[in-house]
């Protein structure tokens, strides 16, 4: 699905009743999408976001969970032949290994504007609240 959604982002030009004119959508890349994954499903869920990331142009980093450390490794040393291969920049995907220390830093740092959590409740309130503080604002 979400390499599908590929072909749904080309940019729609839409007419405008003003004469001479149009509307346009652009997307544009939020630059570093910050994806966390839990123990039960870490290449799925890396897969549905990172895959949804990669292709609105965005780079991408993943904190997989301590205890699938080596299934983050593994998946992401796949992912940068694929890569290689296409001729496409291996460093487009960057791992980091960790426990919640990682997590809270990448959550704090604001050239990640986007964070993907899975995880437990008590961790997600965690998250939330450090985004509603770096932003400013409660996001829902």
């Amino acid at each position: 699905m979400a390499c599908g959604l590929s072909r749904t982002i080309g940019g729609s030009i839409f007419n405008s009743e003003r004469p001479e004119h149009f509307m346009m959508e652009v997307w544009n890349p939020l630059g570093i999408v910050g994806v966390i994954t839990a123990f039960n499903f870490p290449c799925a869920v890396f897969g549905w976001n990172a895959a949804i990331a990669f292709i609105c142009g965005d780079l991408v980093t993943w904190k997989g969970a301590p205890t699938t450390s080596l299934v983050t490794i593994a998946s992401a040393k796949i992912i940068a032949e694929v890569f290689a291969k296409n001729k496409i920049n291996p460093n487009v995907l960057t791992v980091v290994q960790g426990g919640a220390d990682i997590g809270q830093k990448m959550t704090e740092d604001r050239r990640i504007p986007l964070i993907s959590f899975t995880g437990s409740t008590k961790i997600g309130k965690i998250i939330k609240q450090k985004v509603d503080e770096r932003f400013g604002s409660t996001l829902l």
